[in-house]
């Protein structure tokens, strides 16, 4: 993950102040009570850190309950100098926008689907992305509180401070879209995101150790190590882009040839080349695909089925490698839960054993991703703890 800083002041805050604030920021709206009990405050600890960040903006009353025992409880949740992050999933096929608060309520989302997919990071993702957020800033409320972070997640390779972004394409990103002034931007790979949003709130949040294979116009893999992002040396930990393919007697492998293999334009090719004349027109695109196999189209099916053992295959090579016990599906093609049989048979067959489940967050997944990181960075802005 890369962050572009701007300099805010650390809170003159206690140690317990920011340790609620940023329980507050994970959990949204808490009572006293709750937030007592996970901090392990007593009353008058508890109300002093509530009234420093009331005094600071960092939270508000937003209500009561009323408590088993006749007593009400006081509700808190972030403050307005909280304020919002905007996070965007810049992807090959769609710009997906959300603006949330601090604790990651919705507060305006946008999707925007490219003119054409784009294999690489470039100008015409980076256009869409300025487009798509000078649309969202010119809808701000006053009511958001100030912007704190933009979180953009991309389609390649993200390195920090000390690591080659020339090699990574990543600067890309800026090359028709200007942050706004003194705003912070946080960068990480797309598929690193959606194993993020998996494990905060997707079908992962069970465990600490999985990966997360995404299989759609192009290939990917997100690895989560003891509830830790695995980013690797430079940045390319998970990109099963780069397996070895193809491998047999008189060929050599080629870089990056498995993604265009496996992505869902050579499927599609594929597909219609071989598609049988008394079945029709061949599909016009993998959802068209998916949808006939569904429906029970042999043809369709036996198409499906084959793409969904090469998933399998790759899934086996991720796990040989990683070990992770989980491994969660997700992409255009990869989310649809009709391959998850077969992947799961052949992963199983082909290495070691492994659970395979179908993201519960779909096309969300990444932007759900890079908020969470978005709303991290902010969070410790506002404290005055960002790490370089």
């Amino acid at each position: 993950m890369q962050g572009r800083q701007h300099a805010i002041p650390a809170a003159s805050l206690t140690g317990s102040a920011k340790s609620m604030f940023r329980l507050l920021a994970a959990r949204g709206a808490s009572t006293r009570p709750q937030l007592g009990e996970v901090l392990g405050l007593s009353r008058p600890t508890l109300s002093a850190a509530i009234a420093e960040l009331e005094d600071a903006g960092l939270a508000r009353k937003v209500g009561e309950l009323q408590g088993a025992l006749g007593r009400k409880a006081s509700v808190y949740r972030p403050g307005l100098n909280a304020g919002h992050v905007i996070a965007v999933d810049a992807g090959s096929t769609h710009i997906r926008l959300r603006v949330s608060s601090i604790d990651r309520r919705l507060l305006h989302s946008r999707i925007y689907r490219l003119p054409s997919s784009q294999f690489f990071l470039g100008e015409e993702i980076s256009r869409a992305v300025a487009e798509e957020v000078a649309a969202a800033l010119a809808e701000a409320d006053p009511a958001w509180g100030p912007l704190q972070a933009i979180g953009i997640a991309l389609p390649a390779r993200v390195v920090g401070p000390q690591g080659d972004a020339k090699a990574t394409r990543q600067q890309a990103i800026f090359s028709c879209f200007e942050p706004p002034a003194d705003i912070p931007v946080v960068l990480e790979n797309n598929v690193n995101c959606a194993a993020v949003a998996e494990h905060s709130n997707g079908i992962a949040q069970d465990h600490e150790t999985f990966a997360y294979v995404q299989i759609g116009f192009k290939i990917g893999m997100g690895i989560m190590l003891a509830g830790k992002l695995l980013r690797g040396r430079n940045g390319a930990a998970g990109e099963i882009s780069h397996l070895a393919f193809p491998m047999a007697n008189g060929m050599r492998p080629i870089p990056g040839e498995i993604e265009h293999y496996m992505g869902t334009e050579a499927l599609i090719q594929r597909v219609a080349g071989e598609w049988p004349q008394s079945a029709g027109a061949p599909p016009a695109d993998a959802a068209d695909l998916m949808e006939r196999a569904a429906k029970g189209d042999a043809a369709a099916r036996a198409h499906v089925e084959r793409h969904a053992e090469d998933i399998g295959a790759i899934v086996a090579s991720c796990v040989s490698m990683v070990d992770p016990g989980l491994v969660v599906l997700g992409g255009g093609l990869g989310a649809n839960p009709l391959i998850l049989p077969t992947v799961h048979e052949v992963a199983n067959r082909l290495s070691y054993p492994v659970e395979v489940r179908t993201s519960s967050l779909g096309q969300d997944a990444t932007v759900l991703g890079i908020e969470k990181l978005a709303t991290e960075h902010a969070v410790n802005l506002i404290l005055g703890e960002a790490k370089p």
